[in-house]
């Protein structure tokens, strides 16, 4: 009877353990994010990102009086705001377990770099990867490229009938290193987005998003610099985007100068 009694009683204790889990792992929280130019003025049309990311999202941007609503649950979150003509903010803030509105205050600063126009000074051999609103432009020199932890991939060139053996940067990894909505958080209006590689001499490339995420496609989308264990020659590099299933080399971008991430509002 003792033994019944102790066992009924772990089973409860599991049950109110699970519904209490179940409970706090449901429960959210009114969360408002205010974000104003220096005069206090509410800043219409600014885009936002928390991490992680609200599921279902709603649209992050800002309404007329510069002000986002959402429902979140409770924990520790990172901000990122982006608006032309202002730099860009990024912050971390907590959400409690409260059913009162939290307010984020953000005060933006004057200055092109949340525009998507910037255009960052670079050398000839220089990589761009543009991801506007989720990061400034950033710029890899192939020294700094170099130093990325780097993937082969082994791809069959049509045109020539031989196989290739490429070095390089996932392309995934980069985009993450500009916060690019990836893994988890590639989800609803973030499929829409799309990648165009683009090289010196104007060729053009169009990836989606989903394709060069590996939780979402099998093969390989890489950044490479070295073929065959020789750094690209004149004619392909110093950076060659190389998709690893395609049937036909087409999308390979010699000469790649610009990554740019598109489709995201």
């Amino acid at each position: 009877m003792r033994a019944k009694s102790l066992r009924l009683i772990l089973i409860l204790t599991a049950v109110l353990a699970a519904r209490g889990l179940s409970a706090q792992q449901g429960s959210t929280a009114p969360v408002v994010i205010v974000v104003n130019d220096l005069t206090g003025t509410g800043v219409p049309g600014a885009m936002i990102r928390v991490v992680p990311a609200p599921d279902p999202a709603p649209r992050m941007e800002t309404d007329g009086k510069g002000k986002l609503a959402l429902t979140l649950k409770p924990g520790g979150y990172a901000l990122f705001v982006r608006c032309a003509g202002f730099k860009s903010f990024d912050t971390h803030f907590d959400v409690r377990e409260t059913k009162d509105a939290q307010t984020v205050p953000v005060v933006l600063q004057i200055g092109a770099s949340g525009s998507p126009m910037v255009s960052p000074a670079t050398a000839k051999d220089d990589l761009v990867i543009l991801a506007y609103p989720y990061h400034e432009p950033a710029v890899f020199s192939p020294s700094d490229f170099k130093a990325l932890p780097h993937t082969t991939v082994t791809v069959h060139n049509s045109h020539t009938s031989a196989d290739e053996t490429y070095s390089g940067v996932r392309l995934a990894d980069l985009l993450a290193k500009m916060n690019a909505p990836l893994g988890n958080e590639l989800h609803g209006e973030p499929l829409a987005a799309f990648i165009v590689a683009t090289g010196s001499d104007g060729y053009q490339a169009v990836l989606s998003l989903a394709e060069v995420d590996p939780t979402f496609h099998s093969g390989e989308v890489i950044v490479a610099d070295t073929m065959n264990n020789q750094p690209l020659d004149a004619h392909s590099g110093p950076f060659k985007l190389v998709v690893s299933e395609d049937k036909r080399p087409a999308r390979a971008v010699r000469n790649l100068t610009t990554i740019e991430l598109r489709g995201l509002r």
